[in-house]
């Protein structure tokens, strides 16, 4: 019974969220806890509910305070050297920009980062595109797709997940999917041009008189500031990748300094707080609610519940084939269960049994791997919210929009990872 009010739950959640029947926060909330009183579970909701929150509460603070503060330096001034750059490359064609768009999403991507690859890049080019008029849900579905691919690199999570659960080693399994990323960065960029393309039949090409049309705001930010904004975003970016300081203090300290010495004045501070305000509460209370969601997904028992049904249905027969079936599972149950719980409760035991045909743990893992980029859609990412926020498109319309592009990349790297042998 369990089981099917599980997978019940998740799939009126995708229909209530698709349909508009609900917007995502309350259905975030409401309909996993309507659930968990089905299941009987009504009296240690409330510490479910408590426990899920502060699982996301650092990357709900962390998310708040990198809003505020790229959202900050854009009103300093930071981007708009990058901005003019572009302008300049791109000449006001849609079809270079997205194509842009794909190829500064890989490069930002490399820190393995979803969020702040997404706030760069959005608070970089998102002037250029509201001015030609190219669809926001374009640069969405195209960063989407650029950090399914780069997620998969071995300081991003679901790497080190699948090596360290397997016990293999991180820098074979990395010179192994090498080729595979880099297919699938192709179909990136493919994806990119196809979209571009059809936004320039769409518009045309804009006719750029000045590189300063395209910059939203002058400004008269002093020499020295400038240079002090530069520095404090490398010396950021650069902690982060190096992670050593957590990433909710590390962002709020940045953005305190930041604050202090770009907008002196408490009336000018205040100013720019309120200015972002809608922006940073419509994402931070998603991730609160979807906090509710883990919670009570993991305190019912859902998620295991889920593995091990999954688990129970492989027929033994098809033990020689453990690794495209686990390539194809990784996709819808990446979506539907977080990361912790594919690759240390499912991946394990089919790994286990593989190894009884002959399928090795390297395998395995590349195949597991290959579902990520559906997995960046599922309501329990986090950043995919904050996305959504940047670049002001509808949760659900995105949903619809990416899934069967990021469905595309899951195929493209398993085609590869076949005809390579890796499969």
């Amino acid at each position: 019974m369990l089981v099917f009010l599980s997978y019940s739950m998740i799939a009126i959640f995708m229909y209530a969220v698709m349909s508009k029947r609900l917007s995502a926060l309350t259905a975030l909330v409401l309909i996993p806890v309507i659930f968990a009183i089905f299941t009987g579970h009504s009296a240690e909701l409330s510490d479910m509910m408590v426990d899920g929150i502060k699982k996301l509460a650092p990357t709900g603070i962390m998310i708040t305070f990198a809003i505020l503060y790229f959202c900050m330096m854009t009103d300093a001034g930071l981007f708009n050297p990058l901005i003019k750059l572009i302008v300049k490359i791109v000449k006001g064609d849609p079809l270079k920009i997205v194509v842009g768009t794909g190829i500064l999403g890989i490069c930002v991507g490399l820190d393995g980062d979803g969020a702040t690859t997404y706030i760069i890049v959005a608070t970089a080019l998102l002037p250029l595109y509201k001015k030609i008029g190219i669809r926001p849900q374009v640069m969405a579905t195209v960063l989407l797709l650029s950090i399914g691919v780069m997620n998969i690199l071995p300081w991003a999570g679901p790497f080190s997940r699948a090596a360290s659960a397997l016990k293999i080693d991180p820098t074979e399994l990395f010179l192994q999917m090498i080729p595979v990323m880099a297919i699938g960065l192709v179909w990136v960029l493919f994806v990119a041009f196809y979209l571009g393309l059809k936004e320039r039949k769409r518009l045309g090409i804009y006719q750029i008189e000045h590189d300063e049309e395209l910059i939203h705001e002058e400004q008269n930010t002093p020499k020295w500031k400038s240079w002090f904004n530069l520095a404090l975003t490398a010396l950021l970016i650069f902690v982060m990748i190096k992670n050593y300081i957590s990433l909710a203090p590390l962002f709020i300290l940045a953005f305190c300094i930041g604050l202090v010495v770009n907008f002196p004045q408490l009336s000018e501070q205040k100013k720019l707080i309120g200015k972002y305000a809608d922006s940073v509460l419509a994402v931070s209370t998603l991730i609160f609610a979807a906090g509710i969601f883990v919670g009570i997904m993991s305190g019912t028992g859902m998620i295991d519940a889920i593995a091990q049904h999954l688990i129970s249905v492989i027929p033994e027969s098809s033990g020689s084939h453990l690794a495209s079936i686990t390539a194809f599972i990784s996709m819808p149950f990446t979506y539907i269960l977080t990361n912790d719980a594919f690759y240390f409760g499912i991946l394990p035991i089919l790994a286990e049994t593989a190894s009884h045909y002959g399928v090795g743990a390297n395998e395995m893992a590349i195949a597991s791997l290959i579902g990520q980029p559906i997995h960046l859609l599922s309501p329990m990412v986090a950043s995919t919210y904050l996305l959504c926020s940047l670049t002001n498109v509808d949760y659900a319309e995105n949903q619809k929009n990416s899934i069967l592009w990021c469905t595309g990349t899951c195929v493209v790297m398993y085609v590869a990872a076949i005809l390579i042998g890796l499969i």
